[in-house]
C-alpha cells in the first residue's frame, strides 16, 4: 500500500519516496523558546508526532532532527522588531540563557504530557553559529550576498525560482509578508548576518569575518538541517504561516549554497482557530497547563487534533474539548472491556477489512479522523474477538499515540469473583432472583454488572 503526502512545493498528493530505501531524514521546525507554547503550537508538534509514528509504521528507520531556537528570531518573521528572545529576557528580568533553559524544559514537558516522541537529536541555533558562517560565507563566495548597514543580505534575485514554494509574485510587495527595510535591495531580500544587534556586548553576539553580530533566523535552520541531515533530505515540516518566509527562505539559501534540491517533501498544517484568530493572534492564549489545571487529560487535546486532518484548521472550543475528553475515556473503558475473556465467535472475522481500512487512512496524507472512525467500527464488530480487537487497536495506537497499553484490567478480589461466577451460574440455572441479589451485592462492593452478546462484563463503580 502506498504511502501519499501533500506536498506544498508541488500542490498534490504525491507517493512517498525517500532518498534512500529505507532511511527517512525528517527536519522539524522546533520553538523560539522565549514563553511557552502554546495549544496551537502544540498542534504543529501532535501532526509532526503522527508523521513520524506513521514512517516508523510502514518499517521505515526515521532520524529526526528537531531545533531549538534560542537566538535571531524577530518579532516579525522576517527581519524588523525585537529580537524575541530579547523580548522574553527583558520581561522577566533574566538573561536570555535563563529564559532559553527555562522554556525549553518546559517545551520538552508539554511533548511528553502529548505522548510526543522526542527527536533523535534536539539541536541549539546558540551551538551552531559556526556551522552559520560557514553556510553564509559559502554564499558570500557564490555571490548570493551584499553587505550594507552593517548587515549581510540574501540577494533573492540571483536565485532564480525564489519563491516557487509559497507560489510568491514576486513583482507584488504585499505588506503583511515582508516589512520596509531602506538597507534592502528588494523586499523579499532577507538578512544572514546582523551587526546591528540589539544584544550587549556580553550576550548573543559572535565574531565573524562579516562583524561582531548574530545570525538571522532563516539561516539557522538551513545549516543545522545540512549539517545533520545532508544537502538534501527527504521530509521539512512546520506550521502554514512558515511558507511564504521562513522555509521560502531556508529553500532559496541552501539550495544556493549546495547546487541541490534541498528537501523532497514539504509539510505543513493548518493553524488551531480560537474565536475565529489564528491562536498565536488572538488576544487571549491557551497553554497546554490552561487544559491541566481544568482536569482535562492532556491527550484528550490530542485525541481532539486526532478529529480533524491535519491540513484542515481545527476550531477548538471547550465544548469540543469535552467531546474529545469523554470520547477518550468511553475508549479506555473499551480497552479495559476488552481485557475480558469473551464467548467464541462463529462468523467470519472482518479484522483483515479494518486493518487495510486504517492502513490506507494514515497512508493517505495522515487521515486520522478516518483511522479514529475505524477503531470504533472494529469495536462495534461482533465477528471479532475480545483478544484481536485488543491486539489491533493497541497496534494502530502506534499511530494514534493515545497510550492505551497503559490502560490495564482492573483486579477484582477473590470474594468479588466467586460472586460474579455464582450469578453465572445461577443465571444459567434461570434462578434470575438469586441473580439480582448477587448482582445487588456486587454492586454494594463497587462492583458494576453489564451483560452483553459476549458475556457478563464489570467495572469498578466510579
Amino acid at each position: 500500500m502506498d504511502l501519499k503526502f501533500y506536498n506544498t512545493l508541488s500542490r498534490k498528493k504525491e507517493v512517498f519516496q525517500p532518498i534512500k530505501k529505507r532511511d527517512v531524514g525528517l527536519y522539524t521546525c522546533g520553538p523560539t523558546v522565549y514563553n511557552f507554547a502554546h495549544i496551537g503550537n502544540l498542534r504543529s508538534y501532535i501532526f509532526g508526532d503522527i508523521l513520524k509514528r506513521t514512517l516508523h509504521y510502514n518499517k521505515f528507520r526515521v532520524k529526526h532532527i528537531m531545533n531549538i531556537t534560542d537566538v535571531g528570531h524577530l518579532t516579525s518573521d522576517a527581519d524588523t522588531g525585537e529580537d524575541k528572545m530579547l523580548k522574553g529576557a527583558k520581561r522577566e528580568k533574566k538573561t536570555v540563557y535563563e529564559i532559553a533553559e527555562f522554556y525549553t524544559k518546559a517545551f520538552k514537558e508539554d511533548l511528553k504530557s502529548l505522548n510526543i516522541l522526542p527527536p533523535d537529536k534536539w539541536i541549539k541555533a546558540t551551538d551552531h553559529i559556526k556551522d552559520m558562517i560557514k553556510l553564509i560565507q559559502k554564499l558570500e563566495k557564490k555571490g548570493f550576498t551584499y553587505n550594507k548597514g552593517g548587515n549581510v543580505y540574501f540577494d533573492t534575485s540571483k536565485f532564480k525560482t525564489y519563491g516557487e514554494l509559497a507560489k510568491l509574485n514576486l513583482k507584488s510587495t504585499t505588506k503583511s509578508r515582508v516589512e520596509k527595510d531602506i538597507n534592502k535591495k528588494s523586499p523579499h531580500d532577507f538578512v544572514l548576518w546582523f551587526t546591528k544587534s540589539k544584544f550587549t556586548e556580553q550576550e548573543m553576539k559572535w565574531p565573524s569575518s562579516f562583524g561582531k553580530g548574530y545570525p538571522g533566523w532563516h539561516i539557522e535552520c538551513s545549516a543545522m538541517s545540512i549539517k545533520y541531515l545532508g544537502k538534501q533530505f527527504d521530509i521539512h515540516t512546520g506550521g502554514i504561516d512558515h511558507i511564504q518566509v521562513h522555509h521560502t527562505n531556508e529553500i532559496a539559501q541552501s539550495e544556493a549554497a549546495t547546487g541541490k534540491k534541498f528537501v523532497n517533501y514539504w509539510l505543513h498544517n493548518e493553524f488551531l482557530i480560537l474565536d475565529k484568530e489564528k491562536m498565536a493572534k488572538s488576544g487571549s492564549t491557551i497553554l497546554l497547563k490552561t487544559l491541566i489545571d481544568k482536569n482535562y487529560d492532556p491527550l484528550a487535546y490530542r485525541y481532539l487534533c486526532l478529529t480533524s486532518h491535519y491540513k484542515k484548521p481545527l476550531t477548538f472550543s471547550f465544548e469540543s474539548l469535552d467531546a474529545a475528553s469523554t470520547a477518550l475515556n468511553n475508549l479506555k473503558e473499551k480497552i479495559k472491556d476488552l481485557q475480558q475473556p469473551s464467548k467464541p465467535i462463529k462468523k467470519e472475522s472482518k479484522l483483515s477489512k479494518c486493518i487495510e481500512r486504517f492502513d490506507f487512512a494514515v497512508n493517505d496524507d495522515l487521515n486520522t479522523p478516518e483511522a479514529l472512525a475505524v477503531v470504533w467500527d472494529l469495536l462495534k464488530d461482533d465477528s471479532i474477538s475480545n483478544k484481536e480487537k485488543h491486539k489491533t487497536i493497541l497496534n494502530f495506537d502506534n499511530i494514534l499515540g493515545l497510550n492505551l497499553k497503559e490502560i490495564k484490567k482492573e483486579k477484582i478480589n477473590k470474594k468479588v469473583k466467586e460472586l460474579i461466577e455464582e450469578r453465572e451460574q445461577a443465571r444459567k440455572e434461570k434462578d434470575f432472583n438469586k441473580a439480582d441479589v448477587i448482582r445487588e451485592r456486587l454492586e454494594k462492593l463497587g462492583v458494576i454488572l453489564e451483560d452483553t452478546k459476549e458475556g457478563v462484563k464489570w467495572r469498578k463503580k466510579s
